[in-house]
């Protein structure tokens, strides 16, 4: 039975320009996350890890160099084009290289935010009013399901959604919709419902097949904004440190009804299987006006920092950082020794 010893970490490119970080390139934060992450893998015993995430070196030692698997910690796409996420995966698998996370297909589907709110309507999971928007369409004819947050379809990091992205009519929409075509040409967009209740999040580790731990569910605080800023994780927040979005966001553990918490695990957990995710996945959702709780968004391959939500919400679990990024590795090398 293959041992798993030899493991390789990739990352993004810290050399190369990336869209989804403040000013479009790795800042002293992000560098502070990748120390954290590559002390707590270096703890973990019986495995010897390799870091990468120079994307042309990655290429060329995965020839030279071969691993037993790969950490595909690479949440911005390959060369940093988040188009470009699935890139990696089926690199690996035409090289047979075993990897943590969601494979090719997984990645293609869920970047499609439109594609995933209809596989998960045809599960019976709630979602959103929406209406999805052709790049090139007149916008004379909207929806009129105001209010209404407007986002590209296809986008990670928040890209492309600001503060101004809730809109309260039409003219608000065709505003931010012209706005977004010309910062993202040729992008098609999605005015959705906007639900004005609490946002939570669902975190899952392992296998449909094997163990799964149900993380407990996080809350995200807007409390701390200031009065008039709409209540909705912009790109500021993730982008602007000088923006109340960055500084007066938080994460809370959710204090939700049992049953309520029970029919979102269950939601994640069918589309963890209908989507072909992969050893961890988390799941995003926001409570309408009348209580209900929708799918917001599905992310096959979360952030894995220290700051990000998954290791919140293994923190409220009582699963330290080191713990959570073992417990990936572990479902990934289980799910990998069960198919052969």
């Amino acid at each position: 039975m293959q041992s798993f010893r030899r493991i390789m970490v990739l990352t993004g490119d810290h050399g190369l320009p990336d869209p989804t970080k403040r000013s479009a390139q790795y800042n002293p934060e992000d560098m502070v996350t990748h120390e954290a992450m590559k002390l707590a893998f270096a703890s973990l015993p019986g495995h010897d890890f390799t870091f990468v995430s120079d994307h042309v070196s990655f290429m060329d030692l995965l020839e030279s160099d071969r691993p037993d698997l790969v950490v595909n910690f690479c949440d911005t796409g390959f060369k940093n084009v988040p188009a470009h996420e699935l890139h990696i995966p089926a690199h690996l698998d035409v090289l047979r290289i075993p990897y943590t996370g969601a494979p090719p297909a997984a990645m293609v589907i869920c970047y499609d935010k439109a594609i995933v709110r209809l596989v998960a309507q045809s599960l019976g999971i709630a979602v959103p009013a929406e209406t999805f928007v052709d790049w090139d369409a007149p916008l004379d004819d909207l929806p009129d399901i105001y209010p209404a947050l407007i986002k590209p379809n296809t986008a990670d990091g928040s890209v492309g959604i600001t503060k101004d992205a809730v809109v309260q009519n039409a003219d608000d929409a065709r505003a931010y919709l012209t706005w977004l075509r010309r910062t993202l040409p040729r992008q098609d967009a999605l005015i959705q419902e906007y639900l004005p209740g609490p946002e939570y999040g669902v975190g899952l580790i392992g296998n449909p097949d094997g163990e799964m731990t149900a993380l407990p569910p996080l809350e995200v605080d807007f409390s701390r904004l200031p009065k008039g800023l709409n209540p909705i994780l912009s790109f500021e927040s993730k982008a602007l440190p000088e923006s109340p979005y960055w500084t007066d966001i938080k994460f809370k553990q959710a204090e939700i009804e049992p049953p309520a918490q029970a029919a979102m695990v269950a939601a994640a957990k069918k589309l963890f299987r209908r989507l072909s995710i992969r050893d961890y996945g988390r799941f995003d959702f926001r409570r309408a006006a009348d209580g209900s709780a929708k799918l917001m968004e599905v992310n096959p391959n979360p952030a894995w920092a220290n700051d990000g939500k998954l290791a919140f919400m293994a923190g409220f679990a009582g699963i330290d950082y080191r713990d959570m990024l073992r417990m990936i590795l572990e479902a990934a090398i289980a799910r990998v020794q069960s198919t052969r």
